[in-house]
């Protein structure tokens, strides 16, 4: 499966014009009926009774420099099972001294290593023994990325470990592409231009999607020929060090791939404003990219790419079957718990199928399976910790006093673990803050609205600008909106696609740059042009 190419692992594409596969919509209701029946959450997977993982811990030091190795000051901090709570391991806690011999590592193995050097033949094997080696431990990786981060296993089994290797196929098939041209001058000269690599990358990646992030940061990087220092998120280190240890086994040489586990404000913020790093990668929130941003603009003014927040914006026409349209939206939301950084997290449904539409997508809510991600047919396990557990149920205190009505959720699940209820609110508002801010939980605010044009003008009025969903079944309608809003992608009849050769990012305060096919190499390459002189030549 890894080694054709996936163009929807992390999908839900519907069709407006036909029918739906039965095995997307299998827990779908025929009429409004059924849905009137419903009174409670169909959440019947124990929380208490928890699935052991089937996964040793094996790494939990840093890698500098082709080792394992130990915090420079000696710390270690916890990382927990969202599940309950509890302890899981201890990992080094990396600080700015542990930034530094992690960037002397890649500075030295970019100048003085064989990286670089190679052909980009050879650094295209390497990248593709290691998605081999990924493949062959995919279960372990899916076991540990479930119970660090506590999205369903079926979710990292079936559609992340298949598309992080594919990502990795994909950019091994870039290493021996990427060259510069011959350029025409006025006058008698050859020009040409060279790609070359840009250097030391610093990335920081986020811990929604630990195995992917890591994955878009590091492919594009080393096809380029650069060297890099990974932060991984202090949520989520564990599958970061394992398949660092991999990439060892498939012959990545020392120092080129380091990674450090620590906090933001003091491994994150050492990296940021490194002098010796030549450029930094950052996806996270939109608060602490401005940080980076700045941190990289004082220090040596590297350059920066960001993927931050979003509050994206899911439009329900008014020629919608609204089944299907209540299913896609129902996914775009809740998807990961809803930390999703392009979750359709804004509802707008036209204003002639909006009752029926609430009707649906509260029973749709009410029937999420939420429990032990480890179980089959669990749709939504725990948010990731304490902190973002706080944050969704503030929101949603917050859109209760702002008089949204609740149409369903709304509190925790159980006692113990990260659990929320799947939440609906209808009669939102654009002032409220539920649909303004990036709540990044299972949260689903709909909105009403009475025309195209209308709901384009709502629709851009934010800060952020990363993705949307248009769902119509008139070409002319989807056209009008793609090319209206203000957004990095928009997905039509689908949701949250995401092939290895789809650039991804944001407009606005969404971020700078792009993630993902071709367009990513252009973050990890410099452009040099050679200009030498030409004596008597045949042709100019």
């Amino acid at each position: 499966m890894a080694a054709r190419r996936i163009s929807s692992l992390l999908t839900c594409s519907l069709s407006a014009s036909s029918s739906v596969s039965s095995s997307l919509l299998s827990s779908i209701g025929k009429s409004s009926g059924r849905y009137a029946s419903v009174k409670r959450f169909s959440n019947a997977a124990a929380l208490e009774d928890l699935v052991v993982p089937p996964v040793q811990i094996s790494y939990t030091q840093h890698l500098i420099d082709g080792k394992f190795v130990d915090a420079a000051s000696g710390k270690t901090f916890p990382t927990y099972d969202p599940r309950s709570g509890e302890v899981i391991a201890r990992v080094a806690e990396g600080d700015a001294e542990d930034i530094n011999r992690a960037v002397a590592a890649a500075r030295e193995a970019f100048d003085e290593g064989p990286w670089p050097k190679m052909t980009p033949y050879e650094r295209s094997r390497i990248l593709l023994r290691f998605a081999d080696l990924v493949e062959k431990h995919s279960e372990e990786l899916a076991a540990l990325e479930t119970w660090n981060n506590g999205k369903p296993h079926e979710q990292a089994t079936k559609s992340e470990l298949p598309l992080l290797v594919r990502l990795f196929h994909y950019y091994a098939g870039w290493a021996d592409k990427i060259h510069g041209l011959t350029v025409p001058a006025d006058g008698p000269h050859h020009v040409q231009t060279l790609h070359e690599p840009i250097g030391v990358a610093g990335q920081i990646i986020p811990w929604n999607f630990p195995l992917l992030m890591f994955a878009w940061k590091v492919g594009p990087a080393l096809a380029c020929g650069n060297t890099i220092v990974l932060k991984t998120a202090e949520q989520t280190p564990l599958t970061a060090l394992y398949v660092a240890k991999l990439f060892q086994e498939a012959g990545l040489p020392p120092g080129v791939l380091n990674v450090v586990s620590g906090y933001g404000p003091s491994a994150g913020a050492a990296l940021a404003s490194h002098m010796d790093v030549d450029k930094v990668a950052f996806t996270g929130s939109t608060d602490t990219g401005k940080i980076v941003l700045e941190s990289a603009a004082r220090s040596n003014l590297k350059p920066v790419t960001l993927e931050l927040g979003g509050k994206s914006p899911f439009i329900v026409c008014e020629d919608a079957d609204v089944d299907q349209a209540v299913e896609l939206a129902h996914f775009a939301l809740f998807f990961n718990q809803g930390q999703c950084c392009c979750a359709g997290s804004r509802t707008y449904v036209h204003e002639r199928i909006y009752d029926e539409f609430i009707e649906k997508a509260k029973a749709r809510a009410l029937r999420r399976i939420v429990g032990d991600p480890f179980k089959n047919g669990v749709e939504q396990g725990p948010q990731i910790d304490t902190e973002q557990f706080e944050k969704v149920l503030r929101y949603i205190r917050s859109g209760k006093e702002s008089k949204a009505t609740l149409e369903c959720g709304g509190d925790r699940l159980g006692t113990k673990g990260y659990f929320i209820q799947p939440t609906v609110f209808s009669n939102v508002t654009d002032d409220m803050l539920i649909a303004q801010d990036e709540i990044f939980g299972p949260v689903q605010s709909i909105l009403k609205f009475k025309d195209i044009d209308e709901v384009i003008r709502r629709a851009n009025t934010t800060r952020y600008g990363l993705a949307a969903g248009v769902f119509t079944k008139n070409i002319d309608t989807a056209n009008t909106l793609t090319r209206a809003l203000r957004v990095g992608t928009v997905w039509v009849n689908c949701f949250d696609v995401f092939d290895a050769a789809i650039p991804f990012g944001g407009y606005k305060m969404s971020g700078i740059g792009r993630e993902k096919g071709i367009y990513s190499l252009h973050n990890y390459l410099q452009v040099k042009a050679v200009v030498t002189p030409l004596k008597n030549p045949a042709w100019l």
